[in-house]
């Protein structure tokens, strides 16, 4: 029997079509890594193309694992010529040959989220840009969105002069000098890895023929999330053979906010006129109850390519349904339901997800859980690499690997104390900005610095301590490398010394990075390659967030949606489904309908993150940011066919009830064991009243508000100086407000 006999009819054909465009729609938990590494070895044993002319394309790191290592199964000895691997990593290999002919050196560093930070914030100092007025994060993301776009620096400041527009002109200028620093420090970012690429086989066509002899047949996985300087790239490496596959859901299209574009995945047919369309549409992930909740929920989005998920499991249960007064109680019902399927039906808590929309919402999952002794996990945390220790070290590392990152040298330079003060790093600066050298370049120099003086004595051991280092990584590990900086520094010594519980952490934290190199020394000698310390600064720059989910602990998960995608889980609980949380209040009010369509669309890709029981839970009212805010059961939720529901939405007014904001955690713990509802310092009513003489509305009258829209005014209550005013509103439900604050208007 053939390896392809076991896939359905419609994974066969997207395996054996080849030749040509082709654009595999797979619908989620439909098998497209199946269909992918059979496809690879298809293209090697029945169609005897090279393994080295075969480049599979994915997003993360454990994607790219994952999909090597079912290729390595199926086709044996002869696979590891096949390119299989990240963008950003793929990006990376071919800039290490040829960044020299875009006048910088093959060497460079990779900027992490920290170090952009740090490079943003100096360069607002120098241009004297208030902060205060303008966040270095707006000008990340400015920075970050027109890459994606590959809109150059120069580009960027020519639009904002041409538009007038001020706040533009200064994101411009801090662009522009952006771009200058990293090409000073020579490093570049992630966004570059990508844009540098795409500028390299534009600039150097002899490279770019290269790549495409090379790479006579190119896939795509998770395609719907390409940005356009990812579509450029693929277009130009696919434009010798054509031979393009590209897999993806358009459905799943959620990361509009990271520069993903819809429209790739949508008009691919216009691109290439003679693409071969194939839907993969059964799955075998879920339940049918749960394929038709998903099914019925996105098929209220009009810009998408018609599919409807089928499976030959179960019908499975309904789908559990809950709406409570409270956020409180929402969080204490899925921790009671998560202990019950533990202990009465025999499942493990590394089953059940809690899945929400913001961060913000996991507090009081987490609260519950560590009352019930239960262990939980919130992925998407604090990375790994970003804890100060591990920080410290790596620049230690970047500083030996690359003497022109100047922020990793800065970082380090008092680590431990040397007694180099703020003023002798300045004065070093300041040099270097002269002599237009690097800061390393300038500790170097330092007894030339005449403003030194005696400062210039404190630079020296910690010169002489890097250039002993950068002598001995040629013939030592990366191990012995970050053992003999751990040794020489004193780093462990120091933590020690401490005996906090806090520095135990911190000295577990550097054994573990400690594993990791000798991990990835480990990997590269069963892979037959050669272990290097800019090959491990890749490797760790290039690790996402998603991959530190740890398998086979028994926990229980707590994640954004977003975080969530790829995954499964067989018992998933969907939080907060309100109008207003999800969909969140900005793209229920948003002018533009992809901004809700790309809200449902999340949610599609919760309901289908569930295996076996969905439950979906929301709440009456809640407090966000000190406030109580009351909300109508999500749109969504109305969307899915009431015969599916366990426990249909009820049609009621909110309660009035709620938990009082300045109550603690432990009262509201006792409040809900004892049943007592705490209610607000006054009554509500909707029925009456005070009709406030010097307002120029009452109860029963049409308002507008200036972020909320239009509504009806339940209630007017006095509360001394002002009145409290109660809105039922159109589009986001009911809202309390101060009527000084509100500033209503009468319709």
């Amino acid at each position: 029997m053939s390896i392809y006999d076991t896939l359905n009819p419609m994974q066969q054909e997207a395996v054996f079509q080849t030749e040509g465009p082709v654009l595999i729609l797979a619908g989620a938990g439909s098998g497209k890594t199946r269909v992918l590494t059979h496809r690879t070895a298809y293209l090697i044993e029945e169609m005897d193309v090279q393994p080295y002319h075969i480049l599979a394309i994915t997003f993360t790191n454990k994607a790219a694992g994952e999909m090597r290592e079912r290729i390595d199964k199926l086709v044996g000895p002869g696979s590891e010529g096949v390119w299989v691997s990240t963008f950003h990593s793929a990006c990376v290999r071919i800039l290490r040959r040829y960044m020299d002919r875009l006048g910088m050196e093959n060497n460079f560093t990779i900027y992490d989220a920290d170090d952009q930070k740090v490079l943003i914030k100096d360069i607002c100092k120098r241009l004297e840009i208030d902060t205060k007025l303008y966040k270095e994060r707006t000008f990340l993301q400015a920075i970050s969105s027109a890459k994606d776009e590959l809109i150059s620096a120069e580009q960027y400041l020519k639009n904002a002069l041409l538009a007038g527009d001020y706040i533009q002109r200064k994101q411009g200028e801090v662009y522009l000098e952006y771009q200058k620093m990293l090409k000073k420090n020579n490093a570049v970012d992630f966004d570059d890895l990508i844009g540098r690429t795409v500028e390299l086989f534009l600039a150097e066509p002899e490279v770019l023929d290269q790549y495409q002899s090379r790479f006579r047949y190119i896939m795509v996985d998770e395609y719907q999330d390409t940005n356009t300087a990812q579509f450029r790239l693929i277009q130009l490496l696919a434009g010798k053979y054509r031979n393009l596959c590209v897999v993806g859901d358009d459905d799943q299209s959620i990361y509009k906010f990271r520069g993903a574009n819809i429209y790739n995945i949508l008009n691919y047919e216009k691109e290439f006129p003679d693409a071969k369309v194939i839907r993969l549409e059964q799955n075998y992930r879920s339940t049918q109850t749960i394929l038709d909740a998903a099914n019925s929920v996105i098929a209220h989005n009009q810009e998408r390519k018609p599919k409807t998920l089928w499976t030959a499991n179960e019908a499975g249960d309904k789908v559990d349904f809950q709406q409570f007064d409270t956020g409180f109680e929402e969080a204490e019902y899925v921790v009671r339901d998560i202990a019950a399927s533990v202990k009465e039906v025999g499942g493990a808590y590394g089953d059940c997800a809690v899945l929400y929309r913001t961060n913000a919402q996991s507090r009081l999952f987490e609260e519950r859980l560590v009352l019930s002794g239960i262990p939980y996990k919130v992925v998407g945390g604090v990375n790994f690499y970003a804890r100060k220790e591990i920080k410290d070290l790596l620049c230690y590392l970047k500083t030996i690997d690359n003497g022109f990152d100047d922020l990793a040298v800065r970082r380090v330079i008092n680590v431990p104390k040397r007694g180099i003060g703020a003023t002798t790093l300045a004065r070093v600066q300041t040099f270097a900005n002269e002599q237009e050298i690097s800061f390393y370049q300038a500790l170097t120099l330092a007894e030339e610095i005449g403003t030194l003086g005696r400062a210039s004595a404190k630079i020296k051991p910690f010169v002489a301590f890097i250039e002993s280092l950068r002598e001995k990584a040629p013939y030592c590990s990366v191990t012995e490398l970050l053992s003999g900086i751990i040794e020489e520094t004193g780093y462990v010594k120091e933590l020690a010394a401490e005996g906090t519980d806090e520095a135990n952490a911190r000295m577990e934290n550097i054994d573990e990075l400690i594993s990791k190199t000798t991990a990835y020394e480990a990997k590269c000698q069963s892979e037959g390659t050669r272990a290097s310390l800019s090959g491990f600064l890749e490797e760790v720059a290039l690790v996402a967030d998603i991959d530190s989910l740890e398998e086979g602990s028994d926990y229980v998960v707590l994640m954004t949606l977003h975080g969530a995608k790829g995954l499964e889980f067989p018992r998933v609980y969907l939080a907060g489904l309100e109008d207003g949380v999800f969909p969140s209040y900005m793209t229920i009010v948003s002018d533009d309908p992809m901004d809700l369509e790309e809200e449902r669309r999340l949610c599609y890709v919760g309901i289908t993150r569930a295996m076996k029981h969905l439950t979906i839970t929301g709440a009456k009212c809640r407090m966000v940011r000190g406030e109580t805010q009351y909300h109508k059961v999500s749109r969504f939720v109305g969307e899915i066919p009431r015969e599916l529901l366990g426990h249909a939405p009820r049609k009621e007014k909110p309660s009035r009830t709620m938990a009082n904001p300045n109550f603690s955690f432990q009262q509201a713990k006792e409040a809900f064991h004892s049943k007592t509802a705490y209610t607000a310092a006054e009554p509500v009513n909707f029925g009456s009243g005070v009709n406030a003489g010097s307002l120029s509305y009452g109860v029963g009258d049409r308002v507008s508000h200036l972020k909320f829209g239009e509504g009806t005014v339940a209630n007017i209550v006095s509360g001394g100086r002002d009145y409290e005013v109660t809105v039922d509103f159109d589009k986001v439900g009911v809202k309390k407000m101060f009527a000084a604050f509100a500033k209503l208007k009468k319709l």
